[in-house]
């Protein structure tokens, strides 16, 4: 691990005391960026934290690596405000919540990779069926409150920036390797420079790869003609290059072009299991769900162009597309039934599942294509005397993206034993052929005014929409379609607000705001006559910085209210998938952030860090649920009961002992449970009686890592550790169908240098 990273080890970097994120080179010559760049980036220099008036940590490289993680829903343990509901164990499909939005495939939050959003198509269908990889990161930005100005389209949460591996400036090599449980293999490596060539100026490369495989750790029931039970694993590969010049001109100019794919082939699943069979083992599959994979293709590219005229100006340009295309193939009924409604209940089907009856199983190729692409200008302007400093912000965005959907339906004969007789294939397009398209203009204006201790930041943002549905005729999934189902809509959304920073003296800041937000509903959604949801947030709270004592701190208190709050009326079932509005929610909490070095406040010549991170959270309808659909789990749900999905509290402890050749630290995770609908019910009972399996609670857990290295030089690094430490076997989710628990314990070992 890197000793210089001041007290960022597995903390929140969310004071002035650590290494600024793309700022100062790190010891691979990485990371050392021009400073008009750190405008890219939702945060940029940590040190800029102080003056932010609302919360915002930074996830840096160093906490990414110290567990080698390669799933962001353990990265963003230690952020507080941030709940992230587990699904297959391993992060490839995060659902990400801020400040108690819905966690639905974290499309509430608005996901961006250097600046650049990353949501397969943000406005149409934002679902995270993508993620970018965090094992190939070098930090994470969380801005919340104060994002709602600058960052949309989805502002009623926040903002979550990944930072890609930037171009070093210097000859850099990294390679890392790592083996462990599960026959985990995983590769990352890279290699990059920047050349100076006098009257040409300087010219930078990077070019990067990371590989990942495994088995997976789940297993199949076996049938006779079914014997590779144990493969539930998954493989992703990530390529980038990213290419700049900075020609040697009077004023500043930089222009950096990025390209990237990702390809995941995962044999995952929608279906969990019963109640009784997840407590007996819940690493069990069922035999039905064999045929279940996930393939998928990724490519960005972006052209960024930088320059500073003057001292008091800089003018960023990003020009992006990002193609994303994937088909999960998974099972949908059985017999004609709800997956869900079979869990629940005993009878053939269920058994049919296990492949001990003979049945029809239906499995459904959700093969859609998206795109996103756009143009985006943001300027800096800088003005005014010492005493009243500004520093205004102005951008504009012309964006569009689509998603075609083009699905169906393949129908498999098994007979009693389990085996497959006969397979009927489907007709492309049948089981879904629609298009949802959006074009958007997004306009903001943001002025950072300093006056002494005092810093004012206020602004508003704006953005019309013009959507578009398509769904040819008869095609409409079953539900008895007729005639076309075309539809076009336009619609204006505005955000504003303002927040302050003060700081009492230079050890002690405040910082306070109100802001409104808004999230759009699909096409689809608003051709249905759907409001865009809306949000009205305050936060208040304080930060504490004693460098000497090696202590900082940051406390918050928020409270947001939600209006027309957008929900999906079902995830993975037989309903339709629409938006609907489900009324009014609240949001309120604490957050906390503490971060102390005992080895530096005492001098002990070794570094000693503890963390500690906490949310205590109370998200609450407002209003009965407007949807009686049996199908959704935003139906039937009561004034006063709890936002599904989100927990009371949440909290993450660790520490660590770093000398100069070897290092150990140790981190836990708590989380509460939750419920699963809206209704609050303990049971798996829909809102009309019926047995459901996506109904009742998750578990609390409390989940353990544990990690160590030693270097042998110092270019290379040995490390190892164990992730789930006392091998906890918890339930993380009853969505999409039933109950599905977190990943069991997980070993690894490896090599990473460093040159």
């Amino acid at each position: 691990m890197n000793r210089n990273k001041g007290l960022s080890i597995g903390a929140i970097t969310a004071m002035s005391l650590v290494l600024p994120v793309g700022g100062v080179a790190d010891e691979s010559g990485a990371g050392s960026e021009p400073e008009v760049l750190d405008k890219v980036m939702v945060i940029g220099n940590p040190a800029n934290i102080e003056k932010i008036p609302g919360s915002a940590q930074i996830v840096t490289k160093e906490d990414i690596r110290e567990q080698n993680y390669d799933d962001v829903s353990r990265v963003l343990r230690k952020v507080p405000g941030v709940y992230v509901r587990e699904e297959d164990g391993f992060g490839l499909f995060p659902n990400i919540s801020l400040r108690g939005v819905d966690t639905t495939r974290s499309a509430k939050v608005t996901v961006l990779e250097d600046g650049v959003m990353m949501a397969p198509a943000p406005y149409s269908a934002p679902a995270a069926y993508y993620s970018p990889t965090i094992g190939r990161m070098s930090g994470v930005e969380v801005l919340k409150g104060s994002s709602q100005i600058k960052y949309g389209p989805h502002t009623t949460g926040g903002v979550i920036n990944y930072l890609s591996t930037p171009i070093p400036t210097r000859e850099s090599v990294y390679l890392k390797s790592t083996f462990g449980s599960f026959n985990e293999q995983r590769a990352h490596a890279y290699v990059g420079n920047t050349f100076d060539t006098g009257d040409a100026g300087q010219f930078g490369v990077l070019v990067e790869g990371y590989q990942r495989r495994n088995d997976g750790f789940k297993h199949i029931d076996e049938t006779p003609d079914f014997r590779d039970g144990d493969d539930t694993g998954f493989s992703k590969k990530d390529a980038l290059i990213k290419l700049s010049w900075e020609p040697a001109t009077a004023i500043y100019q930089r222009l950096e072009l990025k390209y990237g794919s990702s390809d995941l082939d995962a044999n995952e699943t929608y279906l969990g299991l019963t109640d009784a069979d997840f407590r007996k083992d819940p690493n069990r599959r069922y035999a039905a769900s064999r045929f279940d994979n996930m393939d998928s293709n990724q490519t960005q590219a972006s052209l960024r162009y930088a320059v500073s005229p003057n001292d008091d100006l800089d003018i960023i340009a990003t020009l992006y597309n990002n193609d994303f295309r994937r088909n999960w193939y998974k099972l949908n009924k059985v017999d004609g039934q709800n997956l869900s409604k079979v869990l629940a209940t005993p009878g053939t089907a269920q058994e049919c599942m296990k492949g001990r009856a003979e049945c029809e199983l239906k499995v459904k190729a959700n093969n859609r294509k998206y795109n996103a692409r756009g143009v985006e200008t943001v300027a800096y302007y800088r003005f005014g005397p010492d005493s009243v400093r500004h520093e205004l912000n102005a951008g504009a965005r012309l964006h569009q993206d689509q998603v075609r959907r083009f699905q169906w339906e393949d129908k498999y004969a098994q007979n009693a034993n389990g085996t497959i007789a006969d397979m009927t294939p489907g007709v492309p397009g049948d089981a879904g052929d629609r298009l949802q398209k959006t074009d958007a203009l997004a306009l903001f204006v943001q002025d950072t005014i300093e006056m002494g201790r005092l810093t004012l930041v206020p602004g508003i943002r704006y953005e019309r929409l013009k959507q578009v549905s398509e769904e040819p005729k008869g095609t409409l999934q079953g539900r008895g379609g007729t005639k076309n189902r075309d539809g076009k809509n336009s619609f204006d959304m505005v955000a504003g607000g303002i927040g302050a920073a003060w700081q009492f003296n230079a050890l002690w800041t405040g910082f306070g705001g109100v802001h409104t937000g808004f999230s759009p509903p699909s096409p689809r959604g608003t051709r249905g006559g759907l409001d865009p949801e809306t949000s009205t947030a305050f936060e208040a709270g304080a930060r504490y910085t004693n460098p000497r004592q090696a202590l900082a701190a940051e406390a918050t208190l928020f409270y947001t209210l939600f209006k027309d709050l957008v929900v999906i009326d079902n995830v993975g079932g037989v309903g339709s998938g629409d938006n609907e509005n489900f009324g009014e929610v609240t949001s309120s909490g604490v957050e906390l952030a503490v971060q102390y070095d005992a080895g530096i406040a005492n001098g002990w010549g070794l570094r000693n860090p503890w963390y500690l991170s906490m949310t205590w959270t109370n998200a609450e309808q407002q209003n009965d649920a407007r949807s009686t659909d049996a199908e959704s789990v935003f139906s039937f749900g009561k004034k006063g009961n709890k936002v599904p999905y989100i927990p009371e509290l949440t909290a993450s402890l660790g520490t660590s002992v770093e000398l100069s050749r070897w290092g150990l630290s140790v981190s836990g995770n708590y989380v509460s449970e939750t419920w699963t609908s809206a209704s609050n019910v303990d049971q798996p009972i829909d809102g009309n009686g019926n047995p459901d399996a996506r109904f009742g609670k998750t578990d609390s857990y409390f989940v353990t890592d544990l990690s160590a290295f030693y270097r042998i030089g110092d270019n290379v690094r040995l490390f190892g550790g164990v992730q789930n430490l006392f091998d906890e076997q918890y339930l993380v989710s009853r969505q999409p169908h039933g109950p599905r628990g977190g990943m069991p314990q997980f070993a690894y070992a490896g090599i990473e240098v460093s040159m």
